[in-house]
């Protein structure tokens, strides 16, 4: 079964202290489904139009978890404490397993 993967592009902050509530709550919700982080931070570089920005690259052991970690309730919780502190580019693929 291939894996799931969530990557998410941060294009711009607007409230930090939003984000920090999120992320304390989003945390725990992905934890719960399996949801590894590989990567999180600012892009090192960034090529062929791309743009430095805040990126997080989550690991799932399927993409039907990853899936169901974006749709559960607790990770609804997360985004209403989120709101509009920002906007962002969330996509799930599946990996080449």
């Amino acid at each position: 079964m291939a894996r799931g993967y969530w990557i998410t592009f941060y294009r711009s902050i607007s409230d930090p202290e939003a984000l920090a509530a999120y992320a304390k709550l989003a945390g725990p919700a992905i934890i719960a489904h399996g949801g590894r982080f590989l990567a999180r931070g600012t892009a090192a570089k960034a090529y062929e139009q791309g743009i430095a920005q805040r990126t997080t690259v989550t690991e799932f052991d399927s993409l039907a978890l990853a899936v169901a970690a974006h749709d559960s309730p607790a990770y609804a919780e997360a985004l209403k404490a989120l709101g509009n502190a920002c906007e962002r580019d969330v996509r799930i693929v599946e990996g080449l397993d």
